[in-house]
């Protein structure tokens, strides 16, 4: 308790709670559209590739906005970004109250929900700000651990939908999204790490290395599993187990609230036993579990106690990769974190239309659960081939921070910047 005291000391902890806030309501407002699936689906007789295309969509464009709202903050601040974007969800909400009446408005409010989704990489770095640097991973930790927003989301959002309508939903978002706001304006603090500020070029370092490239394509399957299966899900337990709508939600959030909870243990464990090696049973357990999933679809009870298992995994390795960015990327960590944050979120997009396509072309959601797995265990196998490397630069066997300062320079982009 006394660690816990002296960390929030060494920062400002009402910033850190406005980022939380902030990121958990983003979450909540996100995935509404997920939330909703069941009763947005009989409203509008939705086929399964139409539920897959409704429910990719705001994965999508929250990954492909986060950017443009991190140089925005470069610009104006993070604390004002927060406030522009949080506003625009305001307006959006009051669209999809008024005018969603067909599937192509469904469409154009499922863009318009990604600006929820964009989030990630501001609110992290708001809330990290005023922290030194051997507390910036915890903080970010905690931050992050806002994305329990998405459990509230598939637990509120339904009963709400039965007794208002499912409509009007947004139009209670529109007013709940005032709360964040006002705590931000009250309490959050600009941080003062300026300096932390990256051009465009350097934003995207990351990118133009190996490196960059295999942990967004590993954030990709455990980010992009969790939204994308928290999204996709209360339609699963709707369509194939015929629960109620309230239910679906309520199933829904165990593994959600369970995915969320275990990223900061993820990210502890990983500090102890190492990045690569919890990663490693992480893909393991997805791909298992997966795949268990899609077999056991006669049992409501075997299913979701898979799929707790497998949320536990995932949010497992949402940790242990954000443990391995600060080793890999020392100099440029929030930067480097933020642009994996960003394609990897792009992966959350395969999953609710590789369950619609496999429904409505091949009869069952089975073989959408097996292509996701196999992406697991593809992604496990290219870590494990990249990490003998790792071990020999820039970690310790199994992913565990070296005990010496040297760290090596980003190679590719050095020279491509020195040119």
């Amino acid at each position: 308790m006394s660690s816990f005291k002296s960390f929030l000391q060494s920062g400002h902890s009402p910033t850190l709670f406005a980022a939380f806030l902030y990121f958990a309501f983003s979450c909540c407002i996100w995935v509404l559209n997920g939330a909703m699936a069941p009763f947005i689906g009989e409203t509008f007789n939705l086929s399964p590739a139409q539920k897959g295309l409704m429910l990719s969509v705001p994965i999508i464009a929250g990954a492909l906005m986060r950017f443009p709202l991190g140089i925005l903050s470069q610009y104006i601040g993070r604390k004002k970004a927060t406030l522009v974007e949080m506003g625009l969800i305001a307006v959006a909400m009051l669209f999809g109250f008024f005018f969603v009446k067909s599937f192509n408005d469904l469409i154009a409010m499922g863009v318009l929900l990604g600006i929820a989704g964009a989030s990630f990489g501001v609110a992290l770095s708001l809330g990290s700000g005023w922290f030194p640097p051997q507390h910036k991973g915890l903080a970010m930790g905690l931050v992050g651990a806002g994305n329990v927003g998405t459990a509230v989301s598939v637990l509120v959002a339904p009963p709400l939908a039965q007794w208002l309508g499912w409509q009007s939903v947004y139009g209670v978002a529109a007013i709940a999204i005032l709360l964040p706001m006002v705590v931000m304006i009250v309490y959050a603090k600009e941080p003062p790490d300026v300096d932390s500020h990256a051009s465009f070029r350097e934003h995207i370092a990351c990118l133009f290395e190996k490196d960059g490239w295999v942990f967004s394509l590993i954030y990709g399957v455990t980010f992009g599993g969790f939204i994308g299966l928290t999204t996709f899900l209360p339609s699963y337990y709707y369509d194939q187990f015929g629960v109620s709508k309230v239910q679906a939600g309520q199933l829904t959030m165990l593994a959600a609230f369970m995915g969320a909870a275990v990223r900061v243990i993820g990210g502890w464990i990983s500090d102890r036993w190492g990045g690569v090696n919890t990663l490693t049973l992480v893909l393991l357990v997805v791909a298992v579990s997966l795949v268990l999933v899609g077999m056991s679809s006669a049992s409501l009870a075997l299913t979701t106690l898979l799929l707790i298992t497998c949320f536990a995994a995932l949010g497992a390795g949402n940790g242990a990769l954000f443990q391995l960015v600060p080793l890999r990327w020392p100099a440029s960590t929030a930067v480097a974190g933020s642009m994996i944050g960003e394609i990897g979120a792009l992966g959350g997009g395969l999953v609710p239309n590789a369950m619609g396509l496999s429904k409505q072309y091949l009869g069952s959601y089975l073989w959408g659960f097996v292509f996701f797995a196999a992406l697991s265990l593809v992604m496990l196998g290219v870590m494990r081939v990249m990490q003998i490397r790792w071990t020999r630069t820039w970690a310790e066997k199994g992913g565990r921070a070296r005990t010496t300062t040297h760290q090596p320079a980003p190679a590719k982009f050095t020279k491509a910047r020195n040119a």
